[in-house]
């Protein structure tokens, strides 16, 4: 397998640039996930390391080559699309060994090949059938089997599973994680879905408007993250975000605006004193909003008003207002209010982030 290294990359189709200056460096054997909205620039990205668009400006390597000339076929790339592109008339054995053929590859080895292939990802009892004949999974298992049997130095996966219904995603990811560990291979893998991203990576890549937002794993980029956008993109249900101002009330710190105030501790702003008078947006997750509860996490007492109830099995959302703003709480299923009751909440202070509001960078550790 390879290593990967995006350094200064641009793109620009005309006046309009999808790419501004993306470095991103993937190790050998590493799973890493390129993540973000419609329109960020991810497939853009993957299309360029497989030689599909030109590069405007920096420099793509593979295992420490520059590749921005080399012709695709020499890369030694393997790309898995959202459309599984299957040849209609072929069979499932035909569709994964057509590269090889195409190469002349002997018949032994592309045999060999296709059967420890379709091993890998049980296709064995389907070799014979056509695409018509298969489930959407099975389609595209087959796609990947394509890409497996050609031993590429890196796989690309291309929002593999956009085209499947819930649970044949869920199926795909535990088969895709465990083709990873089996393979030990290095995988970049371009998704708009946030739960792909967080349960398949090594790494995540955040991506908004052609620029690398942040990287690093994604319990790092889920609690600890480098901005307003990731804050807001990554994790589900969304963030809560209260824009206010920091204020020094004697020997403590203070978040304020027209609908509370929250008492901010040390450990989340060293040196309060000198954030006294800044303009901030304070984010709390759902789960972090604890409604009806006591204890030492909590943080600033606040009455609220249930609006909506929504149950999830193992969970209920709750929709409070809280004078002027709405927030959402996540708490164990069956709370046992209506709507339209008051409920005391508090926020779990450990877990508060705090933005700069002109920035929208991070500040708090």
């Amino acid at each position: 397998m390879a290593s990967v290294e995006f350094k200064g990359i641009v793109k620009r189709f005309k006046d309009n640039t999808v790419l501004n200056g993306v470095d991103v460096d993937i190790k050998d054997h590493e799973f890493v996930v390129i993540v973000g909205p419609s329109g960020c620039g991810k497939t853009t990205l993957l299309r360029m390391l497989a030689g599909l668009e030109e590069v405007t400006d920096g420099e793509i390597l593979i295992d420490a080559l520059r590749v921005n000339e080399l012709h695709p076929s020499k890369r030694q790339i393997a790309m898995v699309f959202q459309d599984y592109a299957l040849y209609p008339h072929m069979t499932v054995e035909e569709n994964m060994s057509f590269a090889l053929r195409l190469k002349r590859t002997g018949r032994s080895e592309i045999e060999a090949r296709v059967q420890e292939a379709a091993g890998i990802l049980q296709l064995q009892k389907l070799l014979k059938r056509m695409p018509k004949q298969l489930s959407g999974g099975q389609r595209q298992r087959v796609a990947i089997g394509r890409a497996i049997v050609r031993n590429p130095k890196v796989f690309l996966f291309d929002e593999p599973l956009s085209n499947l219904d819930a649970k044949l995603r869920e199926e795909m990811r535990v088969e895709i994680a465990k083709l990873y560990q089996r393979l030990n291979a290095t995988i970049i893998y371009v998704t708009h879905d946030q739960v792909e991203a967080m349960t398949l990576a090594g790494r995540i890549v955040v991506m908004n408007k052609g620029i690398v937002q942040q990287v690093g794993s994604p319990i790092e980029v889920y609690r600890k993250p480098a901005n307003l956008f990731v804050a807001g993109f990554i994790g589900s249900p969304t963030m809560n975000f209260f824009s206010g101002q920091l204020r020094s009330e004697g020997d403590r710190l203070l978040f304020v605006n027209e609908n509370m105030k929250l008492p901010i501790p040390s450990f989340l702003l060293h040196d309060g004193d000198r954030h006294a008078g800044r303009e901030v947006v304070v984010g709390v997750r759902p789960d972090d909003v604890l409604v009806g509860r006591d204890g030492a996490e909590c943080s600033g007492k606040m009455e609220a008003v249930l609006e909506v109830c929504e149950l999830l099995g193992h969970r209920e959302n709750l929709y409070l207002k809280l004078g002027g703003l709405r927030l959402l709480a996540t708490v164990e299923a069956f709370f046992d209010r209506s709507p339209g009751s008051a409920v005391t909440l508090c926020f779990n202070y450990r877990n508060m982030h705090v933005f700069d509001a002109a920035t929208e960078r991070r500040i708090s550790e």
